[in-house]
């Protein structure tokens, strides 16, 4: 069986590409995700930490800032 999942939120940082010893590029970030209201109005944020490997993470490093949207 396989899930499958999909998130959309705004990232909280800049993505910044990192390179393991042996040359895979990497990045590792969060997203903040606003869920449904609270009983008293405000509404509730979950901090989803994300890892994009090789030619994702570089793309991402490319194309998105921080507060940018992104659907993983």
């Amino acid at each position: 069986m396989l899930n499958c999942v999909n998130i959309q939120g705004r990232l909280t940082d800049h993505p910044e590409l990192m390179h393991t010893p042996g040359g895979n590029a990497v990045i590792d970030f969060t997203i903040a995700v606003e869920g449904n209201r609270n009983g008293d109005g405000t509404r509730r944020v979950d901090f989803i930490k994300i890892v994009a490997w090789n030619a994702m993470a570089e793309f991402i490093c490319k194309y998105f800032e921080k507060g940018q949207q992104i659907i993983v």
